[in-house]
């Protein structure tokens, strides 16, 4: 795969926006794993959610990754119950 696979089409503006930062995140580990997330959820995440994504993106490649593999600890405050279900994403075509 080599990114999204989901159109911007019918997208607000903030969520085009956060669904390229997905895909561009500098590390081709991050892009699969946030990018894969953002082509099924965006368009059904809440608004608050979307912020909170949009803060979760900030967190620097290496200590996100290192949270979501479970090798470091995700800092408090950016815990949150979309983390978790980043974390626990699988996209549902298994040969991806």
């Amino acid at each position: 795969m080599t990114g999204t696979t989901r159109s911007s089409g019918g997208l607000d503006d903030r969520r085009k926006r956060l669904l390229f930062r997905c895909w561009h995140r500098g590390t081709r580990e991050m892009d699969l794993i946030l990018g894969r997330f953002a082509d099924a959820e965006i368009a059904t995440l809440s608004d608050d959610e979307v912020g909170t994504l949009e803060r979760l993106i900030e967190v620097p490649d290496p200590d996100l990754y290192a949270a979501l593999t479970g090798d470091k600890p995700l800092p408090a405050e950016h815990a949150s119950m979309l983390f978790d279900r980043i974390k626990a994403f699988r996209p549902v075509d298994e040969n991806l």
